[in-house]
């Protein structure tokens, strides 16, 4: 599974098989990721693809040095699973 960044269409996807199988949506403010969607293909739901994908882009973020606003419940529900990334978490001010 690969998860990268596509900045034109503003969202993390993951790659399993060259097939995309999900992606998180976001809105850039400055060094702030606003997560508002994600989505995983049916055909591969509960296979972990969901989980690797927050992993995947959550690990991204922080190499890249920025935060997260996880408006979406899924980003959301995840890092509250995973406090390690609890830290990436910020808020619109």
């Amino acid at each position: 599974m690969l998860v990268e960044d596509d900045p034109a269409k503003r969202r993390y996807e993951i790659l399993v098989d060259d097939a995309l199988a999900g992606f998180a949506q976001y809105l850039p403010r400055d060094e702030v990721l606003i997560f508002t969607h994600t989505e995983v293909d049916p055909g591969f739901q509960n296979k972990g693809v969901g989980s690797a994908l927050m992993r995947g882009t959550l690990d991204q973020v922080r190499a890249q040095g920025q935060r997260v606003v996880p408006q979406c419940s899924f980003m959301a529900a995840f890092i509250n699973r995973h406090p390690e990334y609890a830290d990436l978490v910020t808020s619109l001010d």
